[in-house]
């Protein structure tokens, strides 16, 4: 079978369909889409919200809770504990098929009926405040992980313990401001690591300790800005660097990035891979334009797959993981799921799912909303085994002769994920929003429902300004204290405005010696995800030019195989931004320490 090239119908570029995409379609049994794998990438995006908390009314039982679906979303929520309980049954709301409708708007008429969950939390203790979480104890506002505990204002966890203001980190503890690090402990303001500990403002060091400012190190130690001190002068020069004084700091952090940006990266930021091509992707195997992934084998165009055991053989999936196989085209599925399709918060043993929405411990639905521990149900009403099979595959003939289509257009008919406007979430609460950022005018151009974000009624006590230089001048009041953020809302990063230091959040700064932080945590994390690379996937040459850079920035430290001469060779990057000064593995490989 040969590569095909079609037009994509949502933002009409022309996108290439693979024989390997075509063998992955036959087995699973569905039509290759007519989405390009961006605009795929978008849309199922714009079902997950990654870290919006609301308070609303439970629908259950009046009482005000907080929820991941605004007060303003479509459908009832119930709080998890009465959700997961006897106390209803989502199959009283279950309907026959109707074939004189389009099946997805049907599918929309139940998900707004059947009660979902208020927060989508597994086996969580003491973790009220988080959600797209399994298995935290003691965490507040952390998003998306598994086995974290003692961590604050932090998401993609992935046993994690101790750590603050931390993005898409694993098997890691004490670590602060830092972004996609694996084991690695006591590590602040530094940037894919791994193995290591008393690291600061570092990037790409593995198997370093006491590090300051450096990068591109291997088994390394006592280093400050890539130069070697013994064990008593890097201890008294490091005093040096006032950490604990936030006017210091931001000097700090400014200049350690400056001295980065004379080293080249190596064309994609993983270790341990076979065959991978996209970003952030760790010990993998044959895993093609994919981004933050852990662990993976057999997957293409996913995202977010960090939680572990591994992921493997699926498409278009995102965000989760846990011992996934054969997911295309679904979002925030995740633990022992197998054989599923076109599927949205879809977890915990369940296997051949199709079209369904927060359904646990089942199998062989098709167009369920809420079910626990059921089989053979269409609509939420319960079918035979033979009854179901007949009646799936007339469904999906049905969605072929008449599929839904929407006001700009684009034709949903059975092998596309569900529509962008029949989202309980609106755009911009969305994980969309942090990867393909729109304005309100053109998310309700495309057809995503926006809702502007209320005032904010925070009264604050201080502002962020005015807060203490230092920590050791940090009284315990600061704790009663309501601080202005240093943005005040002046962003595009979601800000609260304003924002508490809560007792063992201040203990973890006196602890590590850290000012206090001057933004909220919203405005934390956006600044925090500015280091990372777009999805996009493009080809670049590599820029080591022989005995430097091309670009001449840098000195090679080694003599390279193709000597005097330029390296030139090609390969896939997320680094779009030809800023990036780029080697390919092998360069890059003779140039680390």
């Amino acid at each position: 079978m040969n590569s095909e090239t079609r037009n994509c119908q949502n933002c009409k570029k022309d996108f290439t369909i693979e024989p390997e995409d075509f063998s992955f379609y036959e087995k699973i049994k569905t039509p290759p889409p007519t989405f390009c794998w961006f605009c795929r990438a978008q849309r199922r995006m714009s079902w997950r919200n990654e870290s919006s908390l609301f308070k609303r009314k439970s629908d259950f039982s009046g009482k005000e809770i907080f929820s991941a679906f605004s007060p303003l979303s479509p459908v009832k929520v119930y709080e998890k504990d009465v959700w997961l309980s006897d106390q209803w049954d989502a199959m009283d709301y279950g309907k026959d098929y109707v074939f004189s409708k389009t099946f997805l708007e049907q599918f929309r008429d139940l998900l707004y009926i059947v009660p979902l969950k208020n927060l989508n939390m597994v086996n969580a203790v003491n973790s009220d405040y988080s959600n797209n979480m399994t298995d935290p104890r003691n965490c507040y506002l952390c998003f998306n992980g598994k086995g974290a505990e003692d961590c604050m204002y932090s998401n993609g966890l992935s046993f994690l313990k101790d750590c603050i203001d931390t993005s898409n980190c694993g098997k890691s503890e004490r670590c602060y401001e830092s972004f996609w690090l694996t084991s690695c402990s006591n590590t602040i303001f530094s940037t894919q690591c791994e193995n290591s500990f008393n690291l600061s403002f570092c990037r790409d060091c593995a198997g370093c300790h006491d590090c300051f400012g450096c990068v591109g190190l291997r088994k390394q130690e006592f280093q400050i800005f890539n130069t070697k001190y013994s064990k008593e002068e890097y201890q008294e020069k490091i005093k040096e660097f006032n950490v604990s004084s936030y006017k210091d700091l931001q000097e700090l952090i400014k200049g350690t990035r400056e001295f980065w940006k004379s080293f080249p990266r190596k064309y994609i930021e993983g270790n341990q891979n076979t065959n991978v091509s996209g970003n952030y992707i760790s010990h993998s195997k044959n895993v093609s334009h994919s981004f933050l992934i852990r662990e993976g084998e057999n997957l293409k165009y996913c995202q977010y797959m960090q939680e572990l055991p591994s992921s493997k053989d699926s498409y278009d999936y995102t965000a989760w993981g846990d011992s996934v196989s054969l997911a295309y085209e679904c979002v925030s599925c995740g633990i022992g799921v197998n054989n599923i399709k076109f599927c949205s918060y879809v977890q915990e043993n369940v296997h051949d799912i199709e079209y369904s929405y927060m359904c646990s411990g089942s199998s062989y639905l098709f167009g369920c909303v809420g079910l626990k521990k059921k089989q053979y149900c269409i609509f939420n009403k319960q079918y035979t085994k033979e009854e179901y099979e007949i009646l799936v595959e007339k469904i999906k003939k049905h969605m072929d002769d008449m599929p839904y289509i929407n006001n700009i257009g684009i034709i949903y008919k059975y092998g596309e994920f569900f529509p962008n406007e029949f989202s309980p979430f609106a755009y911009n609460e969305t994980m969309a929003q942090e990867y393909f950022p729109l304005t309100k005018d053109e998310a309700e151009r495309d057809s995503f429902i926006w809702r502007d974000i209320g005032e904010k009624n925070y009264i604050s006590t201080i502002k962020a300004q005015d807060l203490p230089d230092h920590i050791k001048d940090v009284a315990d009041s600061i704790t009663s204290e309501i601080i202005e953020c240093l943005h005040n809302g002046n962003c595009n990063d979601q800000c609260t405005n304003a924002f508490r230091i809560i007792p063992d959040e201040l203990q973890f700064y006196r602890k590590m010696n850290l000012p206090l932080p001057r933004l909220c945590p919203k405005c934390r994390t956006a600044e925090r995800l500015e280091q990372r690379t777009c999805l996009d996937v493009v080809e670049r040459r590599c820029e080591c030019g022989g005995v430097e850079s091309v670009n001449g920035s840098h000195k090679n430290v080694s003599v390279h195989s193709h000597g005097d001469n330029p390296c030139g060779e090609k390969f896939l990057t997320s680094y779009t931004d030809k800023s990036d000064l780029l080697y390919c593995e092998k360069c890059y490989q003779q140039e680390v320490c």
